[in-house]
């Protein structure tokens, strides 16, 4: 009986993308990782070198015998699960995902904080206010929207002085 293949996301250890790649390749399983070049400096010279575009994951396209003998390759960590079960991504995402990256250009990934994110801010004279991530203006600075007195304050701070909130 032949199991319909499905794209899965695994989740390896950190900086072993292109190892868990490699180990995958060998056992001929199916899949991806998106890679983009970036430009690194040293203080002596710039090279130019490819990287991950999604830091801790590579993606499988595998039936369920092959998922679960990808999950005994030792970089992987695990399947990145929903609601328990293995989440399966559409075959319509990694092709968009496919198509953006054979266009040249500048990507930026946003980890999570996204407008309308619920966010706490951790650090700063800001600390333990809560407020609603209204844009994202640079790529090291965000407007929160804080709600006080039924009018919106919209304060500009590092991205790393806040974190995500999941609920009231």
């Amino acid at each position: 009986m032949d199991q319909k293949k499905n794209w899965f996301a695994l989740y390896v250890r950190p900086r072993h993308e292109f190892k868990a790649k490699a180990e995958l390749d060998q056992i001929n399983i199916k899949n991806y990782l998106p890679i983009v070049k970036k430009l690194k400096q040293w203080h002596d010279r710039k090279k130019r070198i490819d990287e991950p575009l999604l830091h801790g994951y590579i993606f499988i396209f595998a039936d369920e015998k092959e998922r679960l003998f990808s999950l005994e390759n030792r970089c992987v960590i695990k399947c990145i699960s929903d609601h328990g079960k293995p989440a399966k991504i559409p075959e319509w995402q990694i092709i968009n995902l496919q198509n953006m990256l054979n266009h040249k250009g500048d990507f930026n990934v946003f980890d999570g904080l996204v407008e309308g994110t619920k966010v706490e801010i951790v650090e700063g004279p800001f600390k333990g206010v809560r407020g609603i991530l209204d844009k994202s203006l640079t790529e090291n600075n965000l407007a929160v929207t804080i709600d006080l007195l039924n009018r919106s304050i919209v304060v500009h701070l590092p991205k790393e002085s806040i974190t995500r909130v999941l609920s009231n």
